[in-house]
């Protein structure tokens, strides 16, 4: 009995042994296997030096071609402003009236002076027309004839006169209605209705949609390097906006030291949703210099953060840099934090993976 015990427990012991070897060999292939890297591989690229146009940024104003202030050519209070900025306005449309009343008065007593230099010429000639008949018959002398005609020229000058008068006093007070020069939108407004007009005093702003145009001020002390049309593109939001022509003011500004330069944009494109008084980048190309650069997908952002990450033994590691200006395509200017030779991955995202390993 015991020894048929004993044999049991061998034969316990030797399926143990077995089952442990063969979960052994199972541990050291798993093993194996997960020996392999588990991370994406990344591309890497060595940092140096390209040749790239050296750009210079200035701040730009949209402002319309056609702007005008409009105000009153006569003095009166205003009865009516048909108009509020934003609204859009055809030529000739009545903007604003102003109280004629006292221009109506000069209409009404120009053409009454004009009615009685009539009355007064068709007199004269009445009398001329006599003195010639008695001339004719030798009742008169010639001087009295020449007296007729002098008196009947000087009605006729007076006549002339208060017609010229009457026609002035009407132009006079079709000023009461101030009308829109072109099509147009209105930018602002400043009187309200029953506040005094004056000649010269600003009632609104009107500009044409189209054209516009930005404007720009150069550094006097760069005068020697003015831009070329060719070098120069504007930054309107996400947009790129190549301007038609270019123009140079002749004369620095005393005060701020800075040469006008305003550039006619395009109606066509992206140019036409721009504004007057909307604020745009100008970038100005100057001569190309060699700038070291990196892709914009190997920069890593994370709140004031800005790193790439560059081959270690192990893998990658995060460094952090400090970005110059940004070339388009060709990559990001990096001004420190890095050397030329360093390898950097060219997918920040994917170097910072667990496991993350250089691809060959």
């Amino acid at each position: 009995m015991k020894k048929s015990f004993v044999n049991a427990s061998r034969r316990s012991l030797l399926g143990a042994s077995l089952a442990l070897s063969v979960g052994m060999g199972h541990d050291s292939s798993f093993a194996q296997s997960t020996a392999t890297p588990a991370g994406p591989g990344v591309k890497v690229i060595s940092v140096g030096q390209k040749s790239v146009a050296n750009y210079s940024d200035i701040d730009g104003v949209v402002e319309a071609v056609m702007q005008s202030t409009l105000s009153s050519q006569i003095s009166g209070r205003v009865l009516s402003l048909n108009v509020k900025a934003g609204d859009r306005v055809k030529a000739g449309q009545v903007l604003a009236t102003i109280d004629d009343r006292e221009t109506q008065t000069g209409v009404l007593r120009s053409q009454a002076q004009l009615q009685q230099s009539d009355a007064e010429l068709r007199q004269l000639q009445i009398a001329l027309k006599r003195t010639q008949e008695l001339k004719t018959q030798g009742f008169v002398s010639s001087a009295a004839l020449d007296l007729a005609e002098a008196q009947y020229k000087a009605a006729q000058a007076g006549r002339d006169s208060a017609g010229a008068a009457t026609a002035q006093a009407k132009v006079t007070q079709s000023f009461s209605k101030v009308t829109a020069p072109y099509d147009a939108w209105v930018s602002e407004t400043s009187p309200q209705a029953g506040d005094l007009a004056m000649p010269g005093k600003p009632l609104m702003t009107v500009y044409a949609p189209q054209p516009l145009r930005v404007v720009m001020q150069w550094p006097a002390s760069q005068k020697s390097a003015l831009p070329k049309l060719s070098d120069i593109q504007i930054q309107s939001g996400l947009e790129i906006i190549k301007p038609v022509a270019i123009q140079i003011m002749p004369n620095a500004d005393g005060i701020s030291q800075t040469i006008g330069i305003k550039l006619d944009l395009p109606r066509t494109g992206a140019a036409v949703n721009a504004s007057p008084g909307q604020q745009v980048q100008v970038r100005v190309a100057g001569a190309a210099q060699a700038k070291g650069l990196v892709p914009k997908s190997a920069i890593l952002r994370r709140g004031e953060i800005t790193a790439v990450y560059v081959v270690q033994e192990n893998g990658f590691a995060m460094k952090m840099v400090r970005l110059g200006a940004d070339h388009g395509s060709a990559g990001v200017e990096i001004w420190a934090g890095l050397k030329e030779g360093d390898l950097i991955a060219v997918d920040a995202v994917q170097a910072g993976m667990r496991g993350a390993y250089v691809a060959k």
